[in-house]
């Protein structure tokens, strides 16, 4: 009962109960790996590959490293495995210097001034004696927010069962060597951490960090059942994935997009429309309007409000083009002329089972012809 009670909480997959002791279970909209007491579930998307999520999720965070982290997961035999492997390799990197050093703030008591003498705490604490004394300070450390992120990830990491023995080796031997780095109180979320040129050799780092401890993970006690895994919402990544990539190819043929972009949809402003991804000219036009929907696995092909949803941007922005990216699943690209308005709506087929170059190669074609060039 305890495992029925923590997978129905979690959402990855519908749980009914058919008589005593037989439950049937269908996947939800997530996809992903979970481990409660001794079960575990792999929801596997139905047009890509498990660990080619990583691929998706990382890709527009920094194309170049995630080209490259992709090739290596192909070996990895599951969800769990590859964010493992690709974080190991990613850690070696980033700290085969040593660990990242900065400024921390420090309020101590001593017996020497350094800093800051804190006098309000002096006369309150002290109580006027003249030791301790009461300072703030800077102290050059490793005791950082960035290696504090690094270290929840792997703690998160390592309490995952099946991440393969080299793998649990060099995350154990990173624990190692952030064993000296505070432990923040939230083990599940990762704190605010500004990226900028100091911390450049870790960016890539904590963007998977990110991932592990923000946007997928979870670690959890229903009761006295265990419950750690990872979950995925497919839609979102690969709405995020498509719009992004797209948008990244835009610009090569000298495109301004803005994905999210906001904008009223009457003239009163009080109702708002956003589109995934609307790309401007040179003089702030929009020239192209394109929407993600993972939906192409239906069989009754494409949904019509998508086509509806689309004329609308379309209206409102003055385009006589828009442009829907599904997945591809049983339904072939189509074009949609709308009657007596001249729009003209673009159903595009992506197909997610392509290598990764194949794919944006894809992508470079879509949105060349999306930009007419």
């Amino acid at each position: 009962m305890s495992e029925y009670e923590a997978l129905s909480e979690l959402g990855i997959a519908t749980v009914r109960k058919e008589r005593a002791g037989r439950y049937s279970i269908k996947p939800g909209s997530k996809v992903g790996s979970v481990t409660y007491g001794d079960i575990q579930i792999n929801v596997r998307p139905k047009i890509t590959e498990l660990n080619r999520l990583l691929f998706f999720v990382g890709y527009c965070s920094n194309p170049a490293i995630w080209r490259e982290e992709f090739v290596h997961l192909d070996q990895a035999p599951g969800l769990y495995p590859a964010v493992a492997e690709s974080f190991s390799r990613l850690a070696s990197r980033a700290i085969e210097g040593g660990l990242l050093q900065g400024y921390q703030a420090r309020s101590d008591s001593l017996a020497l001034v350094r800093g800051r003498v804190q006098f309000r705490e002096q006369v309150m604490r002290n109580y006027g004696l003249p030791l301790p004394i009461a300072v703030e300070y800077d102290d050059f450390t490793t005791d950082i927010v960035e290696n504090q992120i690094i270290l929840l990830a792997t703690l998160r990491l390592l309490s995952i069962p099946d991440i393969g023995t080299e793998a649990r080796q060099q995350l154990s031997r990173l624990r190692w060597l952030l064993d000296e780095i505070t432990m923040l109180p939230n083990r599940s979320r990762a704190p605010e951490c500004h990226l900028d040129r100091v911390n450049a050799r870790y960016h890539d780092l904590l963007r998977l960090s990110e991932v592990v401890l923000d946007n997928s993970s979870f670690d959890q006690r229903n009761g006295s059942l265990a419950v750690s895994g990872f979950m995925f919402d497919m839609w979102r990544i690969y709405e995020d994935f498509v719009t992004g990539a797209i948008g990244m190819a835009m610009r090569q043929f000298g495109g301004h997009p803005k994905t999210q972009f906001e904008g009223p949809l009457d003239k009163a402003s009080r109702i708002k429309f956003r589109p995934d991804l609307v790309c401007f000219d040179d003089n702030d036009v929009p020239i192209a309007v394109v929407d993600a929907k993972y939906k192409a696995a239906s069989r009754k092909g494409f949904p019509e409000a998508d086509l509806y949803q689309m004329l609308v941007y379309c209206a409102v922005l003055k385009l006589s083009e828009g442009h829907l990216v599904y997945a591809k699943g049983n339904e072939p690209a189509r074009i949609h002329e709308i009657r007596n308005c001249g729009i003209t709506i673009h159903c595009h087929a992506l197909d997610l089972s392509l290598p990764p170059n194949q794919l944006l190669t894809e992508i470079d074609s879509l949105a060349a012809a999306i930009l007419h060039k």
